[in-house]
């Protein structure tokens, strides 16, 4: 295991959510930029969240706080989702996003999250279908869309998911539940997971399942992919071992009986390579 992912073992490892959402982000990018200087890019969210707190104070209210957090990352520094490059890469890697004030919702978001946080604020991510969302924890809850930068009500959040499932689905409350950091970093290396495969970069993609699977081992799907890639790259024992894990896993998965049907050619293959 490399030194990097020794890091983010040591980080994420524990049995609790209880590590720096950021830190655990910008570790994961030191991967891709081996140079990369994690503490200089927490100093950057440090200075953020102090130029920040100049305007807030115990006694506004949430929503307050909230319209003046919009305001300075929004307005003042120009943070901004990238609508015409949306599946560029570097929006989701979190020095890229720091740099260059741009990113896609769960980045953003990462970003909103650990100035918030550094702030003392009960901001938390929120994994909603389809967008990337934040909210702050107050009674009522005030859900943001750092990609949109603005707020956004139930009504809206309603409206959203009505454009993906269609208009008989339900915004039942645990769509709009806090998600637990290691959930959050999760999603964000699915995201480049798929950009990876769709861009015929097996090897990235490779990269992404393995970390995945250092956040969350046992995860059935990731093993499945995992195995899939392993098998396009030719790395045939590889495959077999997570193919055979995964089936253990998830016997009755929908796609365990097309897998299962690989298993004997793989078993040859793997065997010529001895």
């Amino acid at each position: 295991m490399s030194e990097v992912r020794r890091r983010l073992v040591a980080l994420v490892g524990g049995s609790d959510d209880r590590f720096d959402l950021a830190e655990a982000a910008l570790v994961i990018a030191q991967e891709e930029y081996p140079t990369l200087d994690v503490d200089y890019y927490l100093g950057r969210l440090d200075a953020l969240a102090a130029a920040a707190g100049s305007s807030l104070h115990h006694g506004l209210s949430p929503a307050e706080h909230v319209a003046r957090l919009n305001h300075f990352l929004f307005v003042e520094q120009r943070f901004r989702g990238n609508n015409d490059q949306y599946y560029d890469a570097r929006n989701s890697y979190l020095n890229e996003v720091l740099d260059r004030r741009t990113g896609i919702p769960i980045a953003l978001s990462i970003v909103y999250i650990g100035v918030a946080q550094r702030l003392g604020l009960p901001v938390h991510g929120v994994s909603f279908p389809g967008h990337f969302l934040v909210k702050y924890a107050s009674d009522p809850e005030i859900f943001i869309d750092p990609f949109f930068a603005k707020v956004i009500g139930i009504d809206e959040c309603a409206q959203r998911l009505a454009a993906i499932y269609g208009p008989t689905a339900k915004l039942e409350r645990r769509l709009l539940a806090a998600a637990r950091p290691r959930d959050i970093l999760t999603r964000m290396l699915s995201n480049l997971k798929q950009i990876y495969v769709e861009q015929h970069d097996l090897v990235r993609a490779l990269a992404c399942v393995d970390r995945i699977l250092l956040l969350a081992p046992d995860t059935a799907r990731e093993l499945r992919d995992r195995g899939i890639l392993y098998q396009r790259l030719e790395c045939f024992a590889a495959a077999l071992r997570d193919f055979e894990r995964y089936l253990q896993l998830a016997p009755d998965d929908k796609a365990a009986d097309t897998i299962r049907r690989t298993l004997p050619e793989l078993h040859r293959q793997a065997a010529s390579l001895q």
